[in-house]
């Protein structure tokens, strides 16, 4: 049985044991004897036992199934292969799963008894896990059912297993969050041990291709990030040149100018251009803006590249308004009346109120729109590989080609790459200082909110 229908099974085998644990409760009753929690609460405490075992049985049995399965193959692969070991098996492993998969791949007489042997496997696998999985799910439902007792805390219990679980899920996000800046950290400390990071950090020519000869130019490569940092922060700044002031004056008309008609109108048509796909505003600044830039140049006597930071810079903009725009006017609502009314009594026009009282007031939470504004700007990757191109210029020049941090990201993990070269690991030292960037942004947010939030607590 697949996970996806075991899941199934065990999504009605909850509900069934909810029911179940509600009525045997409603049983317990009697004159004279009442419960100590809800009948629901008993439901869902049969429910738990019923579920959360089986739940976890499949976790570990998901975890620890491959690396088995494989082990027990490795021991089946030919003398020849088991001698050389490391990428040999692996690529053996690899083949043999797919020719049990079904897959289109050049079948090799001496893996065909591995192939027979993993199909055994799963088979076994499969029926293994479904019939423990069932069991404990059963074996849970009885143990609940005959738990169940007139004086027994079932809402304690229940608060009790949803606050584990609850910790349980916070700690997943962390230990993802551990484990990314874990895997980033190892490949960038792979990476300078081969380039010196001041080298990286303040070097101004990045070119990371490596030749395949050692007498061919640039075989060594080169990894100055500069142009890529300065080209990141050109393009975001005219990003936020364009989004933060529309956006912050589209969310104060909406929330204290605008009626509630065309509020209901404007609000959600504004909010559409966050749903629009990024490589359409690719195709767009690319198509449009981009073609209309060069000729206004022109005619102007300014020469502008086909594929600009200003282009970029611009369209990006556009799709960040959104961002500052909806989340500026929910804080700016969120802004106590009395304030408003404060400040009217003492004679203030509306004008000098918004001025004055409610932006200060939302300031907060306006930073706080505006850092993660900023934070998707840098991410950006599909308008700047589109509409400012790839090469890598150091350059203050608006209307020159650019490359950001994100794109070159891509194009050093793009097709078939070795792990081990200084081209792909450089890919992950740039990863580490984005990291480091928007840890950074979100510590000044943070401290700009709780600066002025205490003022109006």
């Amino acid at each position: 049985m697949t996970f996806s229908i075991l899941l199934l099974v065990i999504a009605v085998l909850f509900v069934i044991a909810y029911v179940s644990g509600a009525r045997r409760a409603r049983s317990l009753v009697t004159p004279g004897v009442t419960l100590n929690s809800l009948p629901g609460h008993y439901g869902s405490l049969v429910a738990l036992w019923t579920c959360l075992p089986p739940l976890l049985l499949m976790l570990c049995w998901g975890v620890l199934e491959t690396p088995v399965i494989d082990r027990l193959l490795a021991a089946q692969l030919p003398a020849e292969v088991q001698a050389e070991g490391g990428n040999r098996i692996s690529l053996a492993l690899s083949k043999v799963r797919n020719l049990a998969g079904g897959a289109n791949v050049q079948a090799d007489p001496e893996l065909a008894p591995v192939v027979l042997h993993l199909k055994d496997l799963q088979s076994r696998n499969s029926m293994l896990s479904t019939t423990l999985v069932l069991a404990l799910a059963l074996a849970g439902f009885g143990f609940g059912l005959r738990r169940l007792a007139p004086a027994l805390r079932a809402r304690n219990e229940v608060e009790s297993i949803v606050k584990v679980l609850l910790f349980c899920s916070s700690g997943v996000a962390v230990l993802t969050t551990v484990g990314i800046l874990s895997s980033v950290l190892y490949e960038a400390w792979m990476f300078f041990g081969r380039v010196p990071v001041f080298d990286f950090l303040f070097g101004t020519t990045w070119s990371p291709q490596v030749a395949l000869r050692a007498d061919q130019s640039g075989s060594s490569g080169s990894f100055g990030a500069v142009p890529l940092f300065a080209g990141t922060l050109m393009i975001s700044m005219i990003a936020m040149f364009i989004a933060v002031p529309i956006g912050l004056m589209s969310a104060i008309y909406l929330s204290e100018y605008a009626t509630p008609r065309v509020r209901s109108y404007a609000k959600p048509a504004l909010e559409v251009l966050a749903g629009i796909p990024t490589v359409v505003y690719g195709f767009f600044a690319a198509l449009t803006v981009a073609p209309i830039l060069k000729s206004l140049g022109a005619d102007v006597g300014l020469e502008v590249s086909s594929e600009s930071a200003l282009a970029a810079g611009l369209v990006m903009g556009v799709m960040i308004i959104p961002f500052v725009s909806s989340l500026s006017d929910d804080v700016i609502n969120a802004v106590p009346q009395a304030l408003r009314d404060g400040s009217y009594g003492l004679g203030a026009t509306q004008s000098e109120t918004i001025r004055q009282v409610v932006i200060p007031a939302a300031l907060p939470g306006i930073v706080g729109a505006v850092m993660l504004a900023v934070s998707r700007a840098i991410g950006e990757t599909m308008i700047v590989a589109m509409a400012a191109g790839l090469a890598a210029n150091l350059t203050a020049n608006p209307l020159d080609s650019v490359t950001t941090v994100t794109v070159q990201i891509v194009t050093l993990l793009v097709g078939d790459q070795e792990f081990d070269s200084s081209k792909t690991l450089a890919a992950f030292a740039l990863g580490l200082v984005l990291f480091l960037v928007t840890l950074i942004l979100n510590y000044v947010a943070l401290k700009v909110v709780q600066k002025y939030r205490e003022q109006y607590d």
